[in-house]
C-alpha cells in the first residue's frame, strides 16, 4: 500500500506485521478479532493459524520467536479469549521473549454500557489494560484510529528493546474497522545498550588476571545471536563452559570444555569447576534460583562478572548491555596471552538417582534413544515436571537446533504450542517432550499440528500421574496421595482414533521408540509416540535427591505386556 492512502486499520496492521518479518499470526478467532483475521487472510506472505486455546496460541508465538529471533504475533478476541492469553504472556515476560499480542475489544461506543465482554474499566467492568500491564513491556488501549501507527511502532520497539518481552495492544472492533491514512515512516532499529565503561574496565582486569574461569551461558546468548562470540571468548579465556537449564543449545554439548547444566537439574562437574575457578563469567543469564541451586556456597567466594541487559541475582560486576556487543568488546579488549587450556571435562557427571522401581523403560533409557534419533538441525521443546528434569539433565542438545525449556513460569503444556510455532517458523523437525499431565492440559494442539502439517514429533512420556507432585508428597509430606496418581490411559490409542492420518505409535521397548522416532523424522507432517513409565521413578532433581527418604511407596501397579501399537 502507498503512503497517504486510506485503508482499514487492520489492513495497515497486517502489512506492518509482514514488513517486520512475521510469517504467521497465531490465535483463536472471534467476533471482536475477525476483522484482523480477514486482513491477514488477504495479506501476501502472512498466514493465520487457528489454535485450540489462546494459551497455546501465545506459546506458538513464543516458540516462533525463540526459534526465528523475530517477534512472534498472537491475536485473541475479547472476554475469556483475552484472559486466556495471560499465562502465555507471563512466560514470555519472565523469559524475555519478544511477542506482540493484539487483543480484540467490544466497540468503543459500548464502553461502560453493559456490553458483552466489556473490559474497558467503565461502568463496573474490569480494565483489561490493567490486567495485561504487569505481563507486558508495553500495553495500550487504542481509542483513536489515527494514533494507532505510533502506538504500533512503540509496541514493536518494546518487544525488541532490552529487556525484551511482550507488548499488548487492545483493539476495539470499531477501531479495527476505521479508515486510516498510511503514514510515511522509516523503520527505527532498536537502541543498542552498551555496558558501563567503568564496569567494563573492572571486568577486563578481573578476567585478565584469572587463570581458571567458569563460564555459565544462558538463554540470552541464543536470543541475541551471540553463539560465535561466546565460543571465541571461551577459547580466549581457556574457560570451562556450563549452561543454564534453559540454554543447553548455546554451547556444543560434546565439546571437551563443556561441564554440563548448572542448577537444580544440573551436573556435579559444574560445582567442582566453580570451586576451582578464579572467576565466574555469566553470559545471557542472571543466574536465577533454578540455575544456581547447589552453587551458592562456591559463589560466595568466587568473583562474578555478568554480561546481560539486567543485573545478576548474585553479587558481581554487571555489564548491562546487549550480550553480543558486550562479548565482542570483551574479545577485543582482553590481553592476548597464552592461557592454560582447561583439562577436558569429559562427559558431564550425572546426578546419582535411585534405580527405577518397576519394569519397563527408565527415563535414562528413553532419552538415550531419543538422542540417537534426534536430527542435528532439530529443535527440542521440553515441558515441566519429571520429564523436564530428566531431559535437561540427560538429553544432549541437537548440534544446530534450539533446546527450549520454559523455566520462566514453568507452565505445564507450554511445549505443545511452542513446538508448533517453532516448526512452522523454521520448517525444521521439532521434538516436543511432555508428560501425560501436560498432554491433558494442552495436548489437543496436536490437532493444530495435523491441520497445518507442522513437522512436529510429540513424545508423550506417560507415567499416569502428576508425578513430580506425587514425588513431593512422598518425600516431604509423609506419603503419596491418590489425587495425583491417575487411572492408566492409552494416549496413543486415543490419538490414533481422533486423528486417522497422524503417525501414532505406542512404544514398550527402547527399540520400538527409536524406530517410531526415525519413521516420524521421515514424515512431512506430525507424528506422536507415547510410552509408559513408573510414576515412582525419581528424576535427577537436587531437591528430591537431598530428601531424607528417596524411596517412594511401591504400591501395586497395573501392567501392560502388549506389543507396540502403530497406527498411521
Amino acid at each position: 500500500m502507498t503512503a497517504d492512502a486510506r485503508v482499514r486499520l487492520v489492513d495497515y496492521l497486517a502489512g506492518e506485521l509482514a514488513r517486520i518479518g512475521a510469517r504467521y499470526v497465531f490465535g483463536v478467532g472471534g467476533a471482536n478479532i475477525e476483522d484482523l483475521y480477514d486482513a491477514v487472510h488477504h495479506q501476501p506472505g502472512l498466514a493465520g493459524v487457528v489454535a485450540k486455546h489462546e494459551f497455546s496460541a501465545a506459546t506458538m508465538a513464543d516458540g516462533y520467536a525463540r526459534a526465528t529471533r523475530r517477534t512472534g504475533v498472537v491475536v485473541a478476541t475479547s472476554g475469556g479469549g483475552a484472559m486466556n492469553l495471560v499465562p502465555g504472556l507471563a512466560e514470555a515476560h519472565a523469559s524475555r521473549v519478544p511477542v506482540l499480542a493484539l487483543v480484540g475489544q467490544p466497540p468503543t461506543g459500548l464502553d461502560g454500557r453493559g456490553a458483552f465482554q466489556d473490559s474497558s474499566g467503565k461502568g463496573g467492568s474490569f480494565d483489561a489494560a490493567r490486567v495485561f500491564a504487569p505481563v507486558s513491556r508495553f500495553c495500550a488501549r487504542v481509542t483513536e484510529p489515527e494514533s494507532f501507527a505510533g502506538l504500533l511502532a512503540e509496541a514493536i520497539q518494546a518487544t525488541r528493546t532490552h529487556p525484551r518481552g511482550p507488548a499488548v495492544l487492545l483493539l476495539p472492533k470499531d477501531v479495527q474497522q476505521a479508515l486510516v491514512t498510511v503514514p510515511r515512516s522509516t523503520p527505527v532499529p532498536p537502541p543498542v545498550v552498551r555496558a558501563d565503561p567503568a564496569a567494563l574496565d573492572e571486568a577486563v582486569r578481573l578476567l585478565d588476571g584469572a587463570r581458571r574461569v567458569l563460564l555459565i551461558a544462558g538463554e540470552g546468548v541464543a536470543a541475541s545471536g551471540a553463539r560465535a562470540e561466546l565460543a571465541e571468548l571461551a577459547t580466549a579465556l581457556g574457560a570451562w563452559v556450563a549452561v543454564s537449564p534453559d540454554a543447553k543449545d548455546v554451547f556444543p554439548n560434546h565439546d571437551p570444555r563443556y561441564v554440563g547444566v548448572a542448577g537444580v537439574m544440573g551436573h556435579l562437574g559444574v560445582q567442582d569447576r566453580l570451586r576451582r575457578a578464579d572467576a565466574c563469567l555469566l553470559v545471557g543469564t542472571r543466574l536465577p534460583l533454578m540455575a544456581r541451586g547447589g552453587l551458592d556456597e562456591a559463589l560466595r567466594t568466587t568473583p562474578v562478572v555478568c554480561v546481560d541487559p539486567e543485573p545478576p541475582f548474585v553479587p558481581g560486576i554487571a555489564l548491562r548491555g546487549d550480550p553480543r556487543q558486550t562479548l565482542a568488546t570483551l574479545n577485543a579488549r582482553l590481553t592476548p596471552r597464552p592461557r592454560p587450556h582447561p583439562e577436558p571435562a569429559g562427559d558431564p557427571r550425572p546426578l546419582a538417582v535411585p534405580p527405577p522401581p518397576g519394569a519397563g523403560l527408565s527415563y535414562a533409557e528413553a532419552l538415550s534413544e531419543i538422542a540417537s534419533a534426534l536430527p542435528e538441525r532439530a529443535h527440542v521443546f521440553v515441558d515441566a515436571g519429571n520429564v523436564g528434569a530428566s531431559a535437561i539433565h540427560l538429553l544432549p542438545a541437537p548440534r544446530d537446533g534450539r533446546f527450549v525449556v520454559a523455566v520462566g513460569m514453568g507452565g505445564m503444556g507450554y511445549t505443545f504450542g511452542a513446538g508448533i510455532g517453532a516448526a512452522l517458523g523454521t520448517g525444521r523437525r521439532t521434538y516436543v517432550l511432555a508428560g501425560d499431565g501436560a498432554f491433558f492440559m494442552h495436548g489437543m494442539e496436536v490437532h493444530t499440528a495435523v491441520e497445518y502439517a507442522a513437522p512436529v514429533t510429540f513424545v508423550i512420556l506417560n507415567n499416569n500421574a502428576h508425578a513430580m507432585c506425587a514425588t513431593r508428597e512422598q518425600l516431604f509430606q509423609g506419603g503419596a496421595r491418590a489425587e495425583n496418581v491417575f487411572r492408566p490411559s492409552d494416549i496413543a490409542a486415543g490419538a490414533a482414533a481422533m486423528f486417522p492420518d497422524l503417525d501414532v505409535s505406542r512404544a514398550h521397548r527402547a527399540g520400538d521408540l527409536r524406530l517410531a522416532l526415525l519413521r516420524g523424522n521421515g514424515n512431512a507432517g506430525p507424528a506422536l509416540v507415547a510410552l509408559d513409565f513408573d510414576h515412582r521413578e525419581i528424576p535427577p532433581f537436587l531437591p528430591f535427591l537431598a530428601a531424607p527418604d528417596q524411596e517412594p511407596d511401591h504400591t501395586e501397579e497395573s501392567t501392560d505386556d502388549r506389543g507396540p501399537l502403530h497406527v498411521g
